[in-house]
């Protein structure tokens, strides 16, 4: 059996749940069309998605194309959502990337293309609403060969001159073949080169139409069956499947989606989960447009597994070689989220768990000193979807602070502390000494021993590592400390001890607990020493507004601590790139319209830390506030 795990991506509004809703009626699923303003169609099935008229949550429907079967996942186009997108990618064969032809090429397809390219995602082009006033395809795909790759080849119609053109500037030996012998390369030799290239994520093909109207679907859908490449599995290989997107059953019971790379898992297999295994008690596929029982699953399907204790991400089997990383930017901004009623608070936590558990990237800190629950998140949009899903799924009303951005800090120098057991005013029974300095940015954090391994139990050196990676998820200043080494300096324990008749005396022996408990303040004696540097995110920015309003424009930016790059000014538009603080875009957002007469625009994308000038913010701790030792140890120990 050949597959396809095709995804559907797209800027919010683009119209993809359209096509995906067309595709499926034109491969006979669906007999009637649904519609995204009715809130009918079959991939937008959450009460929130029908009634906001946006894909939230990824969906995954089937049918078939020829002898292909076409695994179909659609995606979030709205950015608060970016962490559904990126868990697909990473299963996906190839995908359409859908653009408005009225609004041509906006922020999100930017990011989108960008990641396919990257990942060399084979991926057709689909510019939709030619039915709608104003649609413009000429200059849509003038941008797309200048926005987001030039080598783009218009399909409807064929240009065989273009394909030469795109051929050529890829292929050297393509260009000296055709120059040489140009009979040869017939109307068949070209599109199967072009084939080759398409399947490699070198070139891309442009397909017109409407999703509405079923104009041009026809022929993206002869382009998904012959140009993208469908595989044929390793059924017999080993088990290797990837989770990507976990749900929970009525009753509570987590669903697994797994896309299955080679082998086959049955209903009550015993399958490796890394260091664990795990029962499938029942397992669904997809097929013909729903979810079916099966016994079953096979490689190249996208199952729906349960009994499986999984998060997102878990590898079922043997790992993937390809390494997988975080493809867009990290959540900026964070608000208190609390419950109307007090008497929630408990149902509260365990509802946010759950929904951490499908979006990993919704992070969650809770305080307990001030009883109060953090979430990490990507836009006011998604904070509006989080309220409404308490409250309708959970019962649950909440209120939010005001949104604040996400900080994190970096270690400035060279910092060392150690405290020796025996010795005042270490009340533990364990020697830890530290030494931190600064990483290269993007290398995490690591750990190091200048201590011997076998100078201590090896639990016990586990315990120091754990803990400083879990104590710099708050630093000094509350943020978390990134890229930074860790060297672990000095160690030190008492062996077992027991009485006269063999009984374990914990008061005279050393226990991880002890290091556990000892590491939060070496490490933050040496932070303090090293110093740390807060930094806030920035996003870099492409602006276009009237060249007569480059002053208000310029001002505006100011206000907002932007960075200013280049400008250049062509045919009376002005076009200023530079770098903005995170905090201030939603601002800038806001005010752009009055100071360019309603025509200016603004693209941003995530683009890294920068120091922060001025005031250093901080941020409330969640831990035992091992920054005041007199704090730390009272809560730790019950005494000073």
């Amino acid at each position: 059996m050949k597959t396809l795990n095709l995804g559907i991506l797209a800027h919010v509004d683009a119209g993809k749940t359209s096509l995906t809703e067309r595709l499926l009626h034109t491969a006979g699923v669906i007999g009637e069309l649904g519609s995204v303003d009715d809130g009918s169609t079959q991939t937008d099935t959450l009460a929130l998605e029908r009634a906001r008229g946006i894909t939230i949550k990824a969906a995954v429907v089937s049918f078939a194309v020829g002898d292909v079967t076409v695994n179909l996942i659609d995606t979030p186009g709205h950015p608060d959502f970016i962490a559904e997108v990126e868990r697909a990618l990473g299963v996906l064969d190839g995908a359409v990337l859908v653009l408005s032809a009225v609004e041509g090429v906006q922020a999100q397809t930017r990011v989108l293309m960008r990641t396919l390219r990257r990942l060399g995602i084979p991926t057709l082009l689909f510019v939709n609403k030619l039915d709608r006033r104003g649609a413009d395809p000429d200059r849509v795909f003038r941008e797309i060969a200048a926005k987001l790759t030039p080598s783009v080849v218009a399909m409807t119609p064929w240009e065989p001159d273009r394909v030469i053109d795109v051929l050529a500037a890829l292929d050297e030996d393509f260009l000296t073949g055709y120059l040489t012998e140009p009979d040869e390369f017939t109307p068949s030799r070209l599109h199967a080169e072009l084939t080759a290239k398409v399947a490699g994520g070198q070139a891309y093909p442009v397909y017109f139409g409407s999703a509405i109207t079923g104009a041009g679907v026809d022929a993206l859908r002869d382009g998904i069956e012959n140009l993208l490449p469908a595989k044929e599995n390793d059924v017999d290989g080993p088990l290797s499947g990837t989770v990507f997107k976990v749900d929970r059953a009525p009753g509570g019971e987590k669903i697994a989606y797994v896309r299955l790379f080679s082998g086959r898992v049955a209903v009550r297999d015993k399958v490796p989960l890394g260091d664990r295994e795990g029962k499938v008690t029942a397992i669904s596929v997809f097929d013909n447009g729903s979810a079916v029982a099966s016994g079953s699953a096979e490689a190249g399907r996208i199952a729906k597994l349960s009994g499986l204790d999984v998060r997102i991400g878990d590898v079922l089997g043997v790992p993937r070689a390809r390494a997988t990383r975080a493809l867009f930017s990290p959540p900026t901004l964070e608000t208190v989220v609390s419950p109307v009623r007090p008497a929630d608070r408990g149902r509260l936590h365990q509802a946010l768990t759950w929904l951490t558990e499908q979006d990993p990237l919704i992070g969650l800190r809770h305080d307990e000193v001030r009883q109060e629950t953090s979430l990490s998140l990507y836009g006011e949009v998604q904070k509006e979807v989080i309220q409404a899903t308490l409250a309708e799924e959970h019962g649950i009303d909440v209120t939010f602070s005001e949104t604040t951005t996400i900080c994190v800090e970096r270690v400035s120098g060279t910092g060392s502390a150690a405290e020796l057991i025996g010795k005042e005013p270490n009340p533990f029974l364990a020697t830890v000494g530290l030494r931190v300095e600064p990483g290269p940015p993007g290398s995490g954090i690591s750990f190091r021993l200048e201590v011997e391994l076998g100078s201590m139990p090896y639990s016990f050196v586990k315990a120091v590592e754990d803990t400083v990676k879990e104590t710099l998820r708050e630093g000094v200043h509350g943020w978390e400390v990134l890229d930074c080494v860790v060297t672990m300096t000095r160690s030190g324990y008492y062996a077992r001890q027991s009485h006269a008749h063999g009984t374990f005396d914990k008061s005279m022996s050393s226990t991880a607990g002890d290091f556990r408990n000892l590491t939060p303040l070496v490490l933050m004696a040496a932070l303090r020493e090293a110093g740390t540097t807060v930094h806030e995110p920035m996003h870099r920015f492409t602006l276009q507004a009237p060249a007569d309003t480059l002053g208000p424009v310029n001002a505006l930016l100011a206000q907002a601590r932007a960075v200013p790059g280049t400008t250049v000014t062509k045919g009376g538009t002005a076009e200023l790139h530079g770098e903005i603080p995170a905090a201030k875009t939603h601002e800038v957002h806001q005010l752009l319209p009055s100071a360019t007469r309603g025509e200016g625009a603004m693209e941003t994308a995530f683009h890294g830390y920068r120091p922060v000038r001025g005031a250093v913010p901080s941020r409330s701790r969640t831990d035992n506030n091992p920054v005041e030792r007199k704090e730390y140890l009272l809560r730790v120990l019950r005494r000073v």
